[in-house]
């Protein structure tokens, strides 16, 4: 094993990859602390590429707050792409991370953050390039902690075995707890299981190991015991109570080569009341909370000082409903606008979309526009209480196609409850609707060419959403439905894409896996699964032999429609949506009755 891995990474490795750049570090506003003086060092886990991790807003605020403690040392690791896996592989080389290159068997804490249920095999691959046991039992005195949290963790149970612990709800706070029990007790001399013992009752954090799952004869849940008698019944996630004031950084790294979000992100509040009854973040992010424009302001201005960036996005689940939108909007534009700074505005609902807004939004630069109508019937809009009508997207494309745009994207979900296919014809019917918008538009005001992007996903039923207890269409008739829509859609100027729906299948499998897909999740991996979040490296006939070999059937997660009464693999953790209200907004989904904002 070599121990100077830095020269070797330079000299030998980087220049026989793609990419070199994913793997080098020093950026600017990477951290750069001396080991030596560092109680706590703490590898924060992407388990993806450089591009995409380094978009990610959560990775840039824990980064920096953990690294603007004294005694702690926060780095950064991503999964290595394919032809560096090899190499490392080859040359035995483990998992380093990007500031120090030092291996992360040697740190306290191995930190995963869970976004997307396809990256589980990455997260496996990283231990095992890492050199950890990928099994927590296995794990003895001399290995790191492996903890994870994201939106993936409140269904923690198809990671459960390979997890120490977990982290429920918003990190700044509860990440800053953890980090305080832990030098007390790293300077004790206790052994490992002593420190979960100390960190059990802090409110969010989850020990799989504390709890045992019982099965019924059909194979679901019995009950969920805690088997320890300090450890709750019910994990109740962490809320950062108050947005406004709280931490944000003055700073991002700026990446060394092209990432998917190459921008400053502002986080204008955390939280949705839409109240999707398909969505899981408008769920589990609640309540609302709003940071002030002033703030917003202050953080943009040292963020344009100390990156360099010319563009700005605003972040959110649901930026239109930002109570104070247009004020913030016109205020970063005024101050920033004779720079070349320039705004982009993602998840803007159909609704919220004014063209005082679109005014602000296109004032240095333009860009294209996203709508998400999800469905093409009113009657299925209903069902998933989108809150949206027709009229609300006519009248956003009309105004943005008299303001100059041409291109525009609309998403929709296929595969969704009490769907028919005159709904999918209704997709094709309103994306032709859309284009004649763009016609009918005077020739002077619109863009050059139409360009009408159709992009389709299929259901995947969530936890802690209205929809936990539906089934999803099964892979052949979402393939069906695919097909239909695309003999639907010919004329020029509308552009169709879909998801493939092997993966959304699989998507659903462990979003609603209970803790015995863990040895399905391992197999998997062993046969060769990683990245499954890739189109040309996914393989699922190697799942299918992973679940075939485990004697697991996936159907019965992903395709069984299940009773409200039942014990789901999630029921013992508390998001602060009651069950009672998921149900409720279930019924009423069949009903095809909406509710409106809701607290």
């Amino acid at each position: 094993m070599k121990n100077n891995i830095k020269d070797y990474l330079f000299e030998e490795l980087l220049p026989r990859i793609e990419k070199p750049g994913r793997y080098v570090g020093a950026e600017w506003n990477s951290v750069n602390k001396n080991p030596e003086d560092i109680e706590i060092r703490f590898a924060f886990c992407f388990p993806d590429i450089y591009e995409i991790g380094m978009s990610h807003l959560g990775m840039k605020i824990l980064y920096h707050l953990l690294n603007d403690q004294t005694g702690i040392y926060c780095e950064r690791v991503f999964a290595p792409w394919i032809d560096m896996e090899k190499l490392m592989r080859k040359e035995n080389i483990k998992l380093f991370t990007l500031e120090t290159k030092d291996y992360i068997d040697d740190f306290d804490f191995v930190g995963f953050t869970l976004q997307y249920e396809m990256s589980y095999t990455n997260i496996i691959n990283m231990l095992d390039l890492a050199g950890i046991p990928i099994l927590s039992s296995e794990r003895k005195e001399d290995y790191p902690f492996v903890i994870a949290g994201g939106p993936c963790a409140y269904n923690p149970e198809p990671l459960s075995y390979i997890v120490d612990f977990f982290v429920l709800g918003d990190g700044e706070e509860i990440i800053l707890e953890i980090m305080g029990l832990y030098r007390t007790w790293k300077n004790s001399g206790k052994p490992k299981v002593s420190f979960l013992d100390e960190i059990a009752d802090i409110k969010g954090i989850y020990i799989p190991s504390f709890y045992d799952i019982d099965y019924n004869e059909d194979d679901t849940i019995n009950d969920i015991l805690p088997i320890k008698e300090m450890v709750p019944k019910k994990i109740s996630r962490r809320i950062l109570k108050k947005l406004a004031g709280s931490y944000f950084p003055d700073k991002m790294i700026v990446p060394s080569i092209d990432i998917v979000h190459d921008r400053i992100i502002l986080e204008i509040f955390r939280g949705c009341t839409r109240g999707c009854r398909f969505c899981q973040a408008g769920m589990v992010y609640r309540p609302v909370r709003e940071r002030e424009v002033g703030e917003l302001l202050d953080s943009a201005q040292c963020l344009l000082d100390n990156t360099g960036y010319d563009e700005i996005s605003l972040s959110s689940l649901s930026t239109g409903d930002y109570s104070q939108l247009d004020e913030l909007t016109e205020k970063l534009v005024s101050k920033h606008e004779k720079d070349r700074v320039s705004l982009s505005l993602p998840s803007l609902r159909i609704d919220s979309f004014t063209l005082k807004l679109l005014d602000n939004v296109q004032k240095v630069r333009k860009s294209g526009l996203t709508f998400a109508p999800e469905a093409g019937t009113q009657r299925l809009r209903d069902v998933i209480n989108k809150n949206v009508t027709e009229e609300d997207l006519m009248e956003s494309v009309k105004a943005a196609f008299e303001s100059g745009y041409s291109s525009i994207k609309l998403y929709f979900m296929i595969g969704l409850p009490t769907e028919t296919m005159e709904d999918i014809e209704s997709i094709a019917e309103l994306g032709n609707k859309v284009l004649d918008k763009y016609y009918q538009t005077p020739k002077e005001l619109r863009g050059k060419s139409a360009n009408i992007s159709i992009s389709i996903s299929s259901f995947v039923p969530k936890p802690f959403t209205p929809f936990q207890w539906e089934s999803q269409n099964t892979i052949e008739l979402l393939r069906q439905k695919q097909r239909y829509l695309q003999k639907l859609i010919k004329r020029k100027g509308i552009k169709l894409s879909w998801h493939n729906p092997n993966t959304s299948f699989l998507e659903a499998v462990l979003a609603r896996g209970d803790r015995r897909l863990g040895k399905a999740l391992i197999k998997a991996w062993e046969l060769g699964c990683r990245f499954d979040s890739w189109e040309q490296q996914f393989k699922y006939k190697i799942w299918e032999d992973a679940f075939n070999q485990c004697g697991i059937a996936p159907e019965f997660y992903a395709l069984r429609k299940r009773d409200t009464n039942e014990i789901l693999p999630w029921d013992h953790i508390d998001i602060g949506v009651t069950k009672k209200f998921l149900k409720n907004e279930y019924r009423k989904a069949y009903k095809e009755e909406t509710t409106r904002t809701m607290e």
